[in-house]
């Protein structure tokens, strides 16, 4: 009976996982609903910001017209990986924190590499592995909005035109669909274009009150767009990240209940069975 006894509080716990992992699946999935509309919007603006973004850089005169565009040896490079503050969303976590160590140990093994971490599971993993971790942003999750990242993207942007860093690099889940995030390695500053970028983008603009001021004005608020966009477009991935790994979570609970559920049946039967046998036993050795 002690096995019949663990056996059925194996059962009790499992289905009270269950419960647990049912309702963050429904939470992310309300949450979930709200950043897509969110990411949806905001990507039709950015992607026409940046078009603008990509003509103004291909037509400025040179780096002094816009600093943001000043390609220099890279000796000091940044980068910005955004992960969640929470775990339990699958591997979400695991594949930014995976890009940043092949970008420090590969790619830029022989630069002064720093990370600046949005998100305290990003922050937490890199410092553990002994890289330069010079900040973790954790409360700009609380409220996300343009204007909580703003100062964010002001501190990268007014440090690489002071020359602290030469190149700075964002990392981040791309939201594609509940159970697809894709790692972007995405370069920030400078901003470099492309021969495609500018033939795609040669719309000729006509600048309203001049370029000059179109540059300083522009430029740095587009290049807070796109940070924003990165974050919002990570915040998806996590909500829908979370809601398929809880989904099967849930799964799995249900099927290790069922299996329980079916070895629990087959003792108490086994035992009542030999009960039986006992009893009438016992009474055919009185017969006798």
């Amino acid at each position: 009976m002690a096995n019949l006894k663990e056996t059925r509080n194996r059962i009790t716990s499992v289905k009270s996982t269950m419960q647990i992992t049912s309702a963050m699946k429904m939470v992310s999935a309300a949450k979930l609903k709200r950043a897509t509309d969110a990411i949806t919007k905001m990507r039709p603006y950015a992607e026409k910001l940046q078009e603008i973004l990509v003509n103004l850089t291909a037509g400025a005169d040179s780096a002094d017209e816009n600093v943001y565009a000043s390609v220099r040896p890279e000796e000091k490079v940044l980068v910005v990986a955004v992960t969640s503050n929470r775990g339990l969303c699958g591997g979400f976590n695991a594949y930014i924190t995976k890009s940043c160590l092949n970008l420090a140990n590969n790619e830029f093994a022989s630069k002064d590499v720093s990370f600046l971490c949005i998100g305290k599971k990003g922050g937490e993993f890199l410092a553990n592995k002994g890289l330069n971790v010079i900040k973790t942003e954790i409360d700009v999750f609380n409220e996300l909005n343009f204007d909580n990242v703003a100062p964010i993207a002001e501190g990268v942007m007014s440090e690489f035109a002071e020359g602290k860093y030469d190149k700075v690099i964002l990392v981040y889940n791309h939201f594609q669909n509940a159970a697809i995030q894709i790692v972007q390695n995405e370069q920030f500053l400078p901003i470099v274009v492309d021969e495609s970028q500018i033939s795609s983008s040669s719309t000729d603009y006509i600048y309203e009150p001049n370029k000059e001021d179109i540059v300083s004005e522009l430029i740095p608020k587009s290049l807070k767009t796109q940070f924003y966009k990165a974050l919002l477009d990570s915040v998806a991935g996590e909500h829908g990240a979370r809601m398929t790994a809880m989904h099967k979570a849930t799964d799995n609970a249900k099927d290790l209940a069922d299996r329980l559920t079916l070895e629990y049946n087959k003792a108490r039967q086994a035992a009542i069975t030999t009960e039986i046998l006992e009893i009438v036993g016992g009474a055919e050795a009185l017969k006798g």
